[in-house]
């Protein structure tokens, strides 16, 4: 029951009330990211794969630069990251805005992160179960590592969720997660400034 139906009343409830509280911050957030991007702006919309691989516009806060190399190709993650970039990305102020998808009903509160849309034809059939539920803001492998697993690991724990999606699970993932936050544990992978690359095989 919670599952299929108390939750997207709670994520609704819990969505909407964090926007009216915070709107304010993320309005200041926004105006200084405008300026530290050096013109990229203050937001980055991407489409993901949510529930059922439906595709979405995921919304977060821009944290880096849009800079390019001589032949016009994007500057590497960790040179692109500006300053004000990595601690929105450290303390996971970068993800307040997907409140709004939550809102729409495009993303729960938890779930498994939505990844890329290129990623959908390397999953095996265990991984694809990850998509049985709306993608969330935070999710199991995100109190068990984040960036800092491996992505056999990562899906093993979303598909885990996926068969455990109760209202205590979710208290629990709001619980580690404030604390990893605050602790700024697992930001970054062991090979880059951002997680690598899933290529079906790692």
């Amino acid at each position: 029951m919670y599952k299929h139906f108390f939750k997207r009343l709670f994520d609704f409830l819990i969505a909407l009330v964090a926007l009216l509280l915070i709107g304010w911050f993320l309005i200041i957030v926004a105006i200084w990211l405008h300026f530290a991007n050096k013109g990229a702006g203050a937001f980055f919309f991407q489409e993901r794969p949510g529930k059922d691989e439906k595709i979405f516009k995921v919304i977060k806060f821009k944290t880096m630069t849009d800079e390019r190399d001589a032949e016009g190709n994007l500057l590497p993650d960790e040179k692109r990251l500006t300053k004000v970039g990595k601690f929105v990305r450290s303390t996971s102020v970068d993800e307040l805005p997907q409140l709004i998808n939550v809102l729409k009903g495009d993303m729960a509160l938890i779930g498994p992160r939505p990844l890329l849309v290129q990623y959908l034809p390397l999953y095996s059939p265990e991984q694809r179960r990850r998509h049985e539920v709306r993608p969330g803001i935070s999710g199991w492998a995100q109190c068990h590592g984040r960036n800092a697993i491996t992505w056999t690991e990562k899906f093993k724990l979303d598909v885990w969720y996926v068969d455990h999606c109760t209202l205590w699970t979710d208290i629990k993932v709001i619980f580690i997660t404030v604390k990893n936050v605050l602790m700024r544990k697992d930001i970054n992978s062991a090979t880059s400034a951002t997680m690598e690359f899933f290529t079906g095989n790692n």
